[in-house]
């Protein structure tokens, strides 16, 4: 099945990377992806019957960079003027790592404009996890470096290191390296510093859409641990542990983790619009510029 990919203006222009026809099913990558992250995402579930989207986060992939500060808050909002440009009131929104916490920020703001949540290897905020030590270690291994003058492409391999676990196969490893190599420096940079430092997630007690929660056995960021955790204070979630997953199970165990996503979103797929962008069908092309008003 093909797909088309769609920027959404005014600038900075947001890259999104669309196939199938049926309830938005919305992917956001991590911190050191891109949409190419859920390639075999997007092909199951436009098979099961949804539009599945993966967007590239401003600064990341074939969307623009931008000039001056990024304030977390800034993702939502991009998020926003994608479902106005796609005709989309309420979206299936799913998050890994940093694209879990737009996810949850986005519902923050406008919760009557998501259908469900899915918060993969996701923690809302590092504080929550890691220690002022640990956070540090983490920003050492991927800001020093390019402050010092190397790229992402050399320091994908260190980075990877940190993300995969014993299960992930050597293409799949392959993958995450080369997803890091993309990375926009100068954005790269200003997102560390940002997703960091932002704490401000909705209660997860206040959360009132069907959430499931999926994280890899061997995740060192997002723990198995913290994942229950999470769930048992989200009224009505459910929490599934990946045998073998990593902080990226969507790439290194993708046929597990798309079964239990389609599992999950088939019990809800109506609450989910369909795009009513381009006479409601989403097809095959060249790359199209849309434009909606900005937040």
């Amino acid at each position: 099945m093909r797909s088309r990919l769609v920027h959404v203006g005014p600038a900075p222009r947001i890259a999104v990377e669309l196939t199938g026809r049926g309830p938005l099913v919305l992917f956001m990558h991590g911190i050191g992806g891109n949409r190419k992250a859920w390639s075999e995402q997007l092909e199951a579930v436009a098979a099961a019957g949804y539009t599945a989207a993966a967007w590239d986060a401003r600064g990341y992939g074939a969307s623009d960079d931008y000039d001056g500060a990024l304030e977390f808050g800034h993702f939502a909002h991009d998020l926003r003027r994608v479902l106005d440009t796609l005709g989309v009131q309420r979206a299936h929104l799913v998050g890994c790592s940093m694209g879990g916490r737009i996810a949850l920020d986005f519902y923050s703001r406008w919760a009557d404009r998501v259908a469900t949540l899915t918060l993969a290897d996701t923690s809302a905020g590092s504080a929550k996890v890691a220690s002022p030590e640990e956070v540090e270690k983490f920003l050492a291994i991927r800001k020093k470096p390019l402050l010092e003058g190397r790229t992402p492409r050399d320091i994908a391999p260190a980075v990877a290191a940190t993300l995969v676990g014993p299960g992930t196969s050597p293409a799949a490893l392959a993958r995450v390296i080369e997803s890091l190599s993309e990375l926009h420096r100068d954005s790269y940079l200003k997102t560390l510093d940002t997703v960091t430092r932002h704490t401000a997630f909705p209660p997860f007690e206040s959360i009132r859409v069907p959430t499931f929660i999926v994280v890899g056995e061997h995740d060192r960021i997002a723990t198995p641990d913290y994942a229950r955790a999470m769930a048992a204070r989200i009224p009505g979630s459910r929490c599934e542990v990946i045998a073998g997953g990593s902080h990226v199970s969507n790439m290194d165990r993708p046929a597990e983790f798309n079964a239990l996503l389609l599992e999950f979103l088939d019990r809800h797929r109506t609450l989910a619009d369909a795009p009513r962008a381009t006479d409601g069908r989403v097809s095959s092309g060249d790359a199209a510029d849309a434009h909606v008003p900005g937040p």
